[in-house]
């Protein structure tokens, strides 16, 4: 006599395409921060040069638009991490 087999339940996972990103992950993709410059001319383009500041009137503590291949993804904000630039993410688009 054959002995019945029990099926096994599994608890569905939470991102149904969870198996599918390891063949992904590797694959490059453009990262840009976003830091509006109004009144930015082709003038001020041509003039760029190496240690040139540009003003703008972007303000600490205002989040700038996080760009993944130009779809926006997120917002963050920039912030100083043990003398480097870093951007933190406020909020998922």
């Amino acid at each position: 006599m054959a002995a019945a087999v029990q099926p096994t339940l599994e608890a569905p996972s939470a991102d149904p395409f969870a198996e599918r990103w390891p063949r992904v992950e590797a694959l490059p993709c453009l990262l840009t921060v976003e830091i509006p410059l109004p009144g930015f001319t082709v003038a001020d383009l041509l003039h760029l040069e190496r240690g040139r500041i540009i003003a703008s009137r972007w303000t600490v503590g205002q989040d700038v638009p996080l760009r993944i291949n130009h779809e926006l993804i997120a917002w963050s904000e920039f912030e100083v991490v043990q003398n480097h630039l870093a951007v933190r993410l406020t909020e998922l688009a």
